[in-house]
């Protein structure tokens, strides 16, 4: 697979090679949004992306499929992710075939458990009467993940991986996948480094994806990412998203705006001393998915989360 204006090609565990940039296929939950999603995803290929990334739960599989067709690009230079709802653990290889009928695609390039923890489905209360998300006990992610493994033996994936686990989950998956994940995507950034889980899964030969790369206002406004900015000419948001690829770590920007997504998949290359700077600004801070008031992320506590 060949990609765009430079963008570093990493090659998963199993041989399978993955852009580095994504473009993130989430939308507000509402038609019109999800209609607009249609027109900025399209510039986004425009713009050289090769890799969208959408999940079952954002409900813009079927956008995504579209604009891939839209687009005239042949599906074989295009990379795409897509993930398991946490509804559809007591279903993957159906949910699995939705999906591939939503994307108007025969197979997905990445699958990957979005939450390693299991819910009720979409049409069931979500909630307990305290306000707790509902959980599921009766499923494991050790049995949606060996639903995922058959998937790749049929051919139906390339690479399958997991989304917000931990080295604490990792290792609980470990002690029954026959499949080492391909990836893990999570929340990283300056003010969330997670070095440890980066050296262990380097070790594992899992790659990192990360969402929220840039942080948001609330790291690009940090005092050293605006002066990086000043230094090397460019926006803080492209401090933030070059750093990551100087960590060997998938990132997936999301810009509404043609001249954002240019400018996220066109970054410059930092010197040694600066990445070392950027890391240090590290407040082990979530931004994207913080513990509600009730000390839980969906359901799980921190500590079963392995956060």
């Amino acid at each position: 697979m060949s990609s765009p204006n430079s963008v570093p090609i990493y090659m998963l565990n199993n041989g399978v090679t993955i852009p580095a940039v994504a473009h993130g296929a989430w939308a507000p939950h509402s038609n019109e949004a999800r209609s607009k999603a249609k027109e900025w995803l399209l510039t986004a290929l425009k713009a050289g992306y090769r890799h969208i990334d959408t999940a079952q739960g954002y409900y813009t599989e079927g956008v995504v499929g579209e604009v891939i067709k839209e687009s005239k690009i042949p599906r074989k230079e295009i990379f795409i992710t897509s993930k398991l709802s946490s509804s559809n653990h007591h279903r993957v290889a159906e949910s699995f075939e939705e999906s591939l009928k939503a994307l108007s695609v025969d197979y997905i390039d990445l699958f990957l458990i979005h939450w390693p923890q299991a819910m009720p489905d979409d049409n069931e209360q979500q909630k307990n009467p305290d306000g707790t998300w509902k959980i599921r006990e009766d499923i494991t992610f050790h049995q949606a993940w060996a639903e995922l493994e058959k998937l790749m033996e049929a051919g139906k994936v390339k690479a399958i991986g997991v989304s917000n686990f931990s080295i604490k989950t990792l290792k609980e998956l470990a002690t029954t996948a026959k499949i080492t994940p391909a990836v893990n995507q999570v929340e990283l950034h300056p003010y969330l480094v997670q070095e440890n889980l980066r050296e262990y899964c380097d070790k594992k030969g899992i790659v990192i994806s990360a969402y929220t790369p840039s942080g948001y206002d609330t790291v690009r406004k940090d005092p050293l990412i605006v002066q990086l900015a000043e230094k090397y000419k460019v926006t803080p948001n492209q401090i933030t998203l070059a750093w990551h690829l100087a960590r060997h770590i998938i990132i997936i920007p999301k810009s509404l705006r043609e001249e954002h997504q240019k400018e996220n998949i066109n970054l410059p290359i930092l010197d040694a001393e600066d990445i070392v700077k950027i890391s240090k600004l590290d407040r082990n801070q979530r931004i994207c998915n913080a513990a509600d008031e009730h000390g839980q992320v969906s359901g799980w506590s921190l500590e079963r989360l392995g956060w």
